[in-house]
C-alpha cells in the first residue's frame, strides 16, 4: 500500500470544516478561510483583515512597505507607499494599499497561499445588478453577497457565523474601470450595490481572495509519522513473502 503526500494533504484538509450553503469554513494551516464553490475562490474568514494583524502588530505598515514600496499604477505612475495609504483605526485602505496589502500576504504566504488578490469585477455595471445580482461569473464581491449569504438589495451584508468583522460599508475590488481610466470598481456591503470611484481620493477596506482550496502542508512531524507506518508495513509484507 502506498500513501501519497497528496492524498495526505487533502485529508488533513478536510479533517476540521464547518459547511454553510455553497460556503466551506476550513483550516488548512492554522488560519481560518473560507472556500466559495460558487465563485471557486477561498476568502479569508476575517474581512477586515487589515486592522486585526495591525492591532496585533503595529509595525505591519512597515513590513507591507518593506514588500511593496511602490506600486506602478497605470495611469498616475509610479506611487510611494506610505502610512497615509492605511487607517488603522477602521481598517480602510487606499487602492493603491490594498495591492500591497495583498503583496504582504503572499509574502508570508498567508495561510499557505502566495496567490492573494483583490476580488474581480466582470459585470461591469454600476448600481444593484437588477439582471444579474451576483450571478455573473467572476464578480466575486456580489457572488458573495447575494448568491452565498442571501443579503438583500438595499441592506446590509448579513450576518453570519462564517466570517469574522464583515464591514457593512464599502471594498475595494482589484479591477479599474474600463474607460474611466483614473477609477476603479468598488461594492457596498451595506447596501448591495457595486459603483466605482477614483482610485486617489478614497479609502475602503479590502477583503482578499486566493483562487479554489489552499492544500493542507503536512508538518515535518507527519511525514515522520507516515514514513514509519509505511516501514511497519513494508516489513510486514516482506515477513510475508518470507514465510
Amino acid at each position: 500500500m502506498y500513501f501519497k503526500p497528496a492524498l495526505l494533504a487533502s485529508a488533513l484538509l478536510f479533517a476540521s470544516i464547518n459547511v454553510h450553503a455553497e460556503l466551506t469554513s476550513y483550516n488548512p494551516n492554522g488560519v481560518e478561510l473560507v472556500y466559495s464553490s460558487v465563485s471557486d475562490v477561498t476568502w479569508t474568514k476575517d474581512a477586515n483583515l487589515f486592522k486585526t494583524l495591525y492591532d496585533a502588530d503595529n509595525t505591519l505598515i512597515d513590513k507591507i512597505i518593506a514588500v511593496t514600496p511602490t506600486f506602478n499604477d497605470p495611469h498616475f505612475g509610479l506611487q510611494t507607499i506610505d502610512a497615509s495609504d492605511f487607517n488603522t483605526s477602521n481598517g480602510r485602505v487606499s487602492w493603491w494599499g490594498g495591492f500591497a496589502f495583498v503583496d504582504y500576504l503572499n509574502s508570508v504566504n498567508y495561510g499557505g497561499s502566495d496567490q492573494w488578490r483583490l476580488p474581480t469585477v466582470v459585470n461591469a455595471q454600476a448600481g444593484y445588478n437588477t439582471p444579474t445580482n451576483g450571478t455573473a461569473a467572476g464578480d466575486e464581491l456580489p457572488e458573495l453577497f447575494y448568491q452565498e449569504l442571501g443579503g438583500i438589495q438595499g441592506k446590509a451584508i448579513p450576518d453570519t457565523d462564517m466570517f469574522d468583522n464583515e464591514q457593512s460599508w464599502t471594498y475595494w475590488t482589484g479591477t479599474e474601470h474600463a474607460s474611466l481610466d483614473t477609477f476603479a470598481w468598488a461594492f457596498y456591503t451595506s447596501i448591495g450595490n457595486q459603483y466605482f470611484f477614483s482610485r486617489n481620493n478614497f479609502q475602503f477596506h479590502v477583503w482578499a481572495v486566493t483562487p479554489g482550496l489552499v492544500a493542507a502542508v503536512p508538518e515535518a512531524s507527519t511525514y515522520a509519522m507516515l514514513l514509519a507506518g509505511l516501514g511497519v508495513l513494508g516489513a510486514v509484507a516482506r515477513r510475508r513473502r518470507a514465510l
